[in-house]
Order: structure tokens, then sequence, then C-alpha cells
């Protein structure tokens, strides 16, 4: 696939559930090697996008296509195998489970003949998750679980990462130190759909970003003519 070919490429994207229309003809890219910001306040629409795009949320109308393949109305468990992988909001992780097994999970539709070769990256990556590998993971710390449902979504060698809220719920120290690991992973080769409300942040890491308001996008363009915007910035990020 050429640099010039989207990864991700949306279009007329419209979703809700049932009768409540959420999203109303989204439209968006990503390209291979891209960090890509979706901001908006909460309630904007955004994780409705982020779960419509895995197929948990079904798409009324419009097209995605993903690395050559429609995937608009392809089943959740399909768009995984083609490497398109969530890390959800509020983490999910199996809390009655360990660390090892969470990960273990992670490789059950995509990645098993590697899962032990995955399993040492990232070990290597999030070295706290090896310390605690037969820990339960719900007794993990807020960090340390959305460090395990990053290497539960690695595990099943993503081709675009999505990342919805990673940041929240975390002390400012670990926010700093999860935009740092986006930025690891970026640099790894994978291609990352950042879904946030930390504006500054995401924009420090991103190439180009996206504001949804009401279901909507209201902007679209480089992080830098984002944050060149007085008007944009006051309406949309507050800053």
């Amino acid at each position: 696939m050429s640099k010039a070919t989207p990864l991700l490429s949306v279009e007329g994207l419209c979703s809700g559930y049932g009768r409540l229309a959420v999203l109303n003809d989204v439209e968006l890219q990503v390209f291979p090697g891209e960090v890509v910001a979706l901001l908006g306040s909460n309630g904007a629409g955004k994780s409705t996008f982020a779960s419509t795009l895995s197929g948990i949320v079904r798409a009324d109308a419009g097209r995605v296509t993903f690395d050559g393949r429609d995937i608009s109305r392809a089943p959740s468990t399909a768009i995984v195998d083609a490497g398109l992988i969530q890390v959800p909001e509020g983490r999910r992780i199996f809390p009655n489970l360990d660390v090892a097994e969470n990960l273990a999970l992670g490789a059950y539709r995509r990645g098993g003949t590697r899962r032990r070769q995955n399993m040492d990256k990232v070990y290597r990556l999030f070295p706290r998750l090896e310390q605690r590998a037969g820990q339960r993971a719900g007794t993990l710390s807020g960090g340390e679980q959305q460090m395990l449902a990053i290497g539960r979504a690695m595990m099943a060698e993503p081709v675009l990462l999505i990342l919805d809220e990673p940041s929240l719920g975390l002390s400012p120290l670990l926010v700093d130190q999860m935009f740092a690991l986006i930025g690891q992973l970026n640099q790894a080769g994978v291609a990352i759909l950042l879904v946030e409300q930390n504006v500054a942040a995401s924009l420090q890491i991103a190439n180009r970003a996206y504001v949804m308001e009401n279901g909507r996008i209201v902007f679209s363009g480089t992080s830098a003519q984002l944050l060149d915007s007085d008007t944009l910035r006051r309406a949309y990020l507050g800053l």
C-alpha cells in the first residue's frame, strides 16, 4: 500500500443506538505510519465513532475502508482479523485473570502463532507487567491496567491501533508517560487513531487532527493548523 493511499478511509459515516442518531456524515482518513487525533468534548460522539469502526456499533450509512477492504458492515471478529484493534475506554481488562492470562487473550483472534514472541515484546515495552505477570489484573493500579489494556491489544499485532481515552483517570505524571509510550508505539510502525479529550498532549504527538462536535467533524487539518487558529482553539478546544 502506497503512502498516498489511506490505511483507513471513512466516508459519510452515520451510526447510533436504535432511533438515537449519534454520528452524522463523518469523514476521516488515517495514512500508514500516522498518529491522527480525534478530539472533542465528552458526549461529542468520539467513542461511538471508535466503536463503529470496530464493528461493535453498526453503521447506519456510509463506508469504512481499511487496508483496501470494505469493513463497513463486517463483524467485529473480521475487523480484528484484519488488524484494526481497539483499546476501549475504561480498559475493560478481565479483573479475575492474571496479567499473563489477559495478555494471552489478546492473541485469541490474531497473532496466536507468535504469542510467546509478542508477549516478550510487551514485557520489554512494559517491564512492570512482567513483574506482575502472575498478579490478578483487578489489583493493578490504574496506570498498570492501562498498560495491560494496550499490551493486550499489541498481542494482536495491530496494523492500526485505536486508543479510546487512554489518559482517562491517570495522574499528570502517568499521562505524560502514556503519551510518550504512544509515540514509541508509532515509531515502531503502528498507525494510531487517538481518541482523546486531552487536547494539548494529543497535538504534541499527532500528525493531523479532527475535531468532533455533536457527531460531526467540524475541523480537520494538521496539528499546527489547529493550534494556529485562535477561533478553533477557543471554540472547540478550550485553549
